[in-house]
C-alpha cells in the first residue's frame, strides 16, 4: 500500500499535461452481451471533460445509448527495465517505467451546435496545431456529419514510475544503467525522470513529486 501511494499522481495539473501530450485513449463501454468494448480513439482534454468525434452510427454509439457508464484509459510505457539492472539471473525482476490515467464517468452524445463546434476545434488544434484548416462554425454542415462524445468523470486516476519511489542513490543509478543501454526512449525518459545528459553523465535537476 505504501509503494502504490508513492506511484500516484498527486497534481492535476501533470494528469491534464500528460492527458494533453498523448493521442490515443481508450474508452470501455458495455456491449449488449454485457461485456467490456475497448476502443482507441483520439480525444481532447477540455475544461475537465473527455471529447471525441465519432462516425454517426457504431457500437460504442449504442452501447453508449443504453448504459452512460464507460471507463476511459490513456498510458504511455516509458522505458524497459531488464531484470539484469538488479540482478544477473533474476527474470521476475524485470520492470517498466510508465505513465497512465483511468478515468471513470458517464458518457453522453453532444447535440447541442455550440458544444460540438467547441469540441471539434479543440481535437483540430491538439492533432493539427500547425493550423492550414477553417475553423468548424455552428453553422457548418460537418457538424451533423459526426458525433461528438463526452465524458465527465466521476473519478480520475493518475499513476507513474519514474524512479520517484527509490532513493537518490538509486534513482541517479538507475539513470546510468538507463544511459548506458540507450534505447531508442532513453533520452526521453532520463527527460521525464528529472534528469539532464551533462558530459555523458545524467545529472538530477528535478526530483519534485507529481
Amino acid at each position: 500500500m505504501q509503494l502504490l501511494g508513492k506511484l500516484e499522481i498527486k497534481s492535476k495539473e501533470k494528469i491534464i499535461e500528460f492527458l494533453s501530450s498523448q493521442q490515443t485513449g481508450r474508452i470501455s463501454s458495455i456491449d449488449e452481451n454485457g461485456y467490456p468494448q475497448i476502443i482507441p480513439m483520439n480525444f481532447v482534454f477540455i475544461n475537465d471533460v473527455v471529447y471525441m468525434h465519432s462516425h454517426i452510427k457504431g457500437e460504442k454509439l449504442e452501447n453508449i445509448k443504453r448504459n452512460q457508464k464507460v471507463g476511459f484509459e490513456v498510458d504511455k510505457s516509458l522505458e524497459f527495465l531488464p531484470s539484469y539492472f538488479s540482478d544477473p539471473t533474476d527474470a521476475s525482476l524485470a520492470d517498466t517505467l510508465y505513465i497512465s490515467v483511468v478515468i471513470k464517468g458517464n458518457a453522453n452524445i453532444i447535440l447541442d451546435k455550440e458544444e460540438k463546434t467547441t469540441a471539434l476545434n479543440g481535437l483540430m488544434k491538439k492533432y493539427q496545431p500547425e493550423g492550414g484548416y477553417e475553423p468548424i462554425k455552428p453553422e457548418m454542415d460537418v457538424l451533423d456529419e459526426v458525433v461528438v462524445i463526452k465524458i465527465v468523470p466521476e473519478s480520475l486516476r493518475g499513476k507513474y514510475k519514474i524512479g520517484q519511489h527509490m532513493d537518490r542513490k538509486s534513482r541517479i543509478d538507475l539513470a546510468k544503467q538507463i544511459l548506458e543501454r540507450n534505447s531508442s526512449t532513453a533520452k526521453e525518459t532520463l527527460d521525464i525522470m528529472g534528469f539532464e545528459i551533462i558530459d555523458n553523465e545524467p545529472k538530477l535537476v528535478d526530483d519534485k513529486l507529481w
